[in-house]
């Protein structure tokens, strides 16, 4: 077992944190299944085991750590007078020093420069080469164990060469902007953005959820150690190097402040092409003994400084908290601030996600108050947190009853839920227009003011009171004459030979998108199967997880749904299974590589542009791995570009250039 452990960390390691795999998949799962048989067998699980990291059972709180050395906050500069400031503090403090000392002067100032990543700041705890705790910043001084939510990021290690004592070290744990994208290609409910899916999942009670989430993370940092030492930052960079973590490679080493602001302006030039988000750069001092002389103030280390880029963060007043209900019965709140240039553009609403996510950014009792916002990557604005500790404005207090219907709600993990499906009129005017939405049943002339009419005058509940819908019906609703009515008809007939992939993305399955439908019916091939299929029999499908199997059972087994389904199917729905592409008549570029689309074509749709890979052979994928073996980049194309050139993946840059390769002999 220990051979084996070492052995399969060792393949972690080289795919995971050097992107460099020794290994294919299939002499990896060799190994790994038989550590797991071992496992079984002697009821021993070593703590650096590979099979940890999956996740473990649900946590019923996190516990407080005290971190053995207090990890700071940095001081900030936001322009370049703000950087020569600080470079003259420094200056001067070494120039008083060596005034002091003349016999063991300080040398002259040398910068390292480095991202600051918008993540969640991780503290890990390794004693005698194993890792036995892992934990958030909290305030520096006590955070939050999260060490099972750590374990199933697979690029940091669970024990390390250096064996002697304890040692503290720092990075920040993150989501790929890639990884985003394709998790949100399959997800009911899409994350906003990276930052919240990374802080999201490590502070998940179930591991599980972390586990899926596929997180990442840099470390930069050795905040405490019982005996090494460093003469300066390259050699504690080497030391995390050699001891497995993975350590980003765009830091940059200067040795005047010139280099400095030109090295900052090369990164916020770059920033937006990386497959991560930033909130700016950190510059800091080279030289250990430098460092240890200049010291701290009360908050901030003298030796560094954080280099914030241009502001898409802010303040503003929060003026008000609302409980919206979604489509799945979920209830979110918004809340409504005072309005405030930002980025570029006026600010009126910003997101938030759940009590918890209220009551860890402390804006329990903030309404009134001062809070913090920011805007990246063009999402919608969110709230990082309240500007004073004080609890002193309004409270945000939870609903106990639907905003909308009055039903009770229901708590169902982090999320509060309203279960009633059929009366509640947000979720059923959500539901009708996602099921007659161009990717699901197609059906023309049908929008959200359609269904709110329909909803409020024709008491249509379900999907499948669409089918049931009479002439003398639509006729009598504002703003339909004859002719709109029977095009609707018309359209509502046509949807009932749609597609059975499109059918199920129709149907609104928890955590499922029309990359996992599709799969689900390229799978099990037909309605009734997909029905009735279990989780272990999910499991096998590639992509799809734990969490997604269960909600497409639990789907299945709501007899709401059952009901639902079965009407359509005697209105007769008969949704069709699409042949497969036929084997390609000659073998192309195409055959049996994996291909990704990304960005806008020129004259095609995306799903067109599948189904001509298709059948030259192709594999189509939603997100790009170290398998893919082209990506097609259109206009706009966005994260997945940017991973395929990091990866090294083959680029085919447009519609014309595909068509090429496709036609070429």
């Amino acid at each position: 077992m220990r051979a084996l452990i070492d052995e399969i960390n060792k393949y972690n390691y080289h795919y995971y944190t050097l992107d460099n795999p020794l290994i294919d998949d299939k002499d990896y799962d060799v190994l790994y299944d038989r550590l797991v048989k071992l496992e079984q067998e002697t009821g021993v699980v070593l703590p650096d085991s590979p099979t940890l990291r999956v996740g473990g059972e649900i946590l019923k709180g996190f516990e407080t750590h005290r971190h053995l050395s207090r990890l700071w906050s940095l001081d900030k500069a936001q322009t370049a007078d703000d950087l020569t400031s600080w470079h003259n503090r420094v200056l001067k403090l070494i120039g008083d020093y060596n005034t002091k000392h003349p016999e063991q002067p300080l040398p002259a100032p040398s910068f390292a420069v480095e991202l600051k990543f918008d993540g969640l700041t991780l503290n890990l705890t390794y004693t005698d080469g194993q890792l036995v705790q892992a934990s958030t910043r909290g305030n520096g001084t006590v955070g939050e164990s999260i060490l099972a939510q750590v374990r199933t990021i697979r690029s940091i290690p669970l024990s390390i060469p250096y064996r002697e004592g304890t040692v503290e070290v720092q990075g920040e744990g993150l989501m790929f902007l890639s990884v985003l994208d394709a998790y949100n290609q399959t997800a009911a409910e899409p994350l906003k953005n990276a930052r919240n899916a990374a802080a999201g999942a490590l502070r998940n009670l179930n591991p599980k959820v972390t586990a899926e989430r596929k997180l990442d993370a840099f470390f930069y940092n050795v905040g405490y150690s019982d005996s090494v030492t460093f003469e300066d930052q390259r050699e504690m960079l080497q030391f995390l190097k050699e001891n497995g973590f993975k350590v980003n490679g765009q830091m940059v080493f200067c040795d005047t402040i010139e280099e400095v602001a030109k090295r900052l302006e090369e990164v916020a030039n770059i920033r937006h092409n990386l497959d991560y988000l930033l909130d700016g750069a950190v510059v800091k001092i080279t030289d250990m003994r430098t460092r240890e002389v200049l010291g701290y103030t009360d908050k901030f280390p003298r030796w560094a400084i954080a280099y914030k880029f241009e502001a898409e963060e802010t303040t503003t007043i929060l003026e008000a908290v609302h409980w919206n209900v979604g489509r799945t019965g979920k209830i979110t709140p918004a809340a409504v601030v005072e309005p405030v240039e930002l980025a570029g553009v006026t600010v009126r609403n910003c997101t938030l996600n759940n009590m918890d996510d209220i009551e860890r950014k402390q804006l329990k009792h903030a309404v009134g108050t001062l809070i913090y916002i920011r805007r990246s990557n063009d999402v919608i604005p969110e709230i990082l947190g309240k500007v004073t500790e004080e609890q002193d404005g309004g409270e945000i207090v939870a609903p106990t009853h639907c905003p909308a219907c009055g039903t009770e709600l229901e708590q169902r993990g982090a999320h509060l839920f309203c279960p009633n499906k059929l009366g509640c009129k947000p979720q059923t005017v959500a539901r009708l227009a996602h099921f007659a939405s161009r990717d699901a049943m197609d059906i023309e002339t049908f929008s959200e003011k359609t269904a709110e009419q329909l909803v409020e005058e024709r008491d249509v509940r379900d999907p499948a009171d669409l089918y049931d819908l009479t002439f003398e019906q639509l006729i009598g609703l504002e703003r339909f004459g004859q002719k709109k009515a029977q095009n609707l008809l018309d359209a509502i007939e046509a949807s009932k030979t749609r597609d059975l992939a499109s059918f199920l993305y129709a149907l609104g399955i928890p955590n499922t998108g029309k990359t996992t439908t599709k799969a689900l019916v390229d799978h099990f091939g037909s309605l009734e199967r997909i029905r009735e299929v279990t989780v272990e029999e999910l499991l096998e499908v590639p992509d799809i997880g734990g969490i997604v199997a269960d909600s497409i059972v639990s789907f299945f087994q709501d007899e709401v749904v059952k009901r639902s389904i079965e009407r359509m199917l005697a209105s007769g729905v008969h949704p069709v299974v699409e042949e497969r592409p036929a084997a390609p008549t000659r073998e192309s570029i195409f055959t049996g590589k994996t291909v990704v689309l990304t960005g806008t074509l020129a004259t095609m749709s995306r799903d067109e542009a599948a189904k001509l890979l298709e059948a030259a052979g192709a594999k189509i994928s939603g997100s790009v791995s170290k398998k893919t073996d082209f990506v097609v980049a259109g206009e706009s194309a966005g994260s997945k570009l940017t991973k395929a050139q990091d990866l090294g993946v083959r680029v085919i840059d447009g519609e014309e250039e595909l068509l090429r390769l496709l036609n070429q002999e």
